[in-house]
């Protein structure tokens, strides 16, 4: 059985991927934490698996996630990653089957059951709606659903892909939180993906290339708390989202 994200939704994501390391990365972490807590709004925070102890010791509002993992056992695996060592290391979840480290059906599924022996939990990444039927038939924690043309590009898909790939995943199990974030850079695009059904929303070239990280991480903050205000009131989160 899959190990929970321990998150509430609708919660950010942000996914510096190879971008940072380091006293960069530290800065990012640190100040996605603070608005984390100032705006009760939970965050999948990823990193270089250098940096996952020091993004767990000096932050307090992150779900701290790896990047990847293997499915290795303790013992021999020279230079492979061991589930253990992130678990042990305050580790929370782990993103598997990116486009930019895809894996097999078979290493795939190995991979998510020792995340789940060792109480990982465990977001998958899928492009096609075959893919998101099938991986979320595979009980995944999340599922980051995006196409893979879009990731990057500061364009979202224009279509209903959002909204279609949300309710596949969701047909398969209402539980698994579903995170869509291809093409995301401001909190508007936040808005839209929520009110399509995501769980989540946030990313990487986003925020990482955006001049300021502060103005851009509170404008998708605020994204994400006028929507969790809405639905609490029954109200459009459209009417108070922030301005593009």
């Amino acid at each position: 059985m899959a190990v929970p994200i321990p998150v509430r939704s609708p919660f950010l994501i942000v996914n510096p991927k190879a971008y940072l390391t380091g006293s960069e990365l530290m800065k990012l972490a640190h100040l996605t934490d603070e608005l984390a807590g100032a705006f009760d709004i939970d965050v999948v925070f990823t990193a270089q698996h250098i940096d996952l102890r020091s993004v767990v010791a000096e932050t307090t509002n992150l779900c701290v996630t790896a990047q990847h993992v293997d499915p290795i056992v303790p013992g021999r695996g020279m230079g492979h990653i061991l589930a253990e060592g992130l678990a042990e290391a305050g580790v929370k979840a782990v993103v598997l089957n990116h486009a930019e480290h895809p894996l097999t059906l078979a290493d795939l599924d190995a991979t998510m059951r020792r995340c789940e022996e060792v109480g990982l939990a465990t977001i998958v990444c899928a492009d096609s709606d075959l893919q998101c039927r099938a991986v979320a038939d595979l009980d995944p924690s999340g599922m980051i659903c995006e196409p893979t043309a879009n990731i990057g590009t500061g364009q979202m898909d224009a279509g209903d892909y959002i909204e279609r790939t949300t309710q596949i995943v969701k047909n398969v199990d209402p539980s698994i939180l579903v995170v869509q974030a291809a093409g995301v850079s401001r909190g508007a695009d936040i808005t839209r993906v929520l009110q399509q059904g995501s769980d989540c929303s946030g990313g990487t070239s986003g925020i990482i290339k955006h001049p300021d990280w502060r103005e851009i991480l509170t404008e998708m903050f605020q994204a994400l708390a006028d929507h969790r205000d809405s639905q609490a009131t029954g109200t459009n989160s459209s009417a108070a989202a922030p301005a593009s």
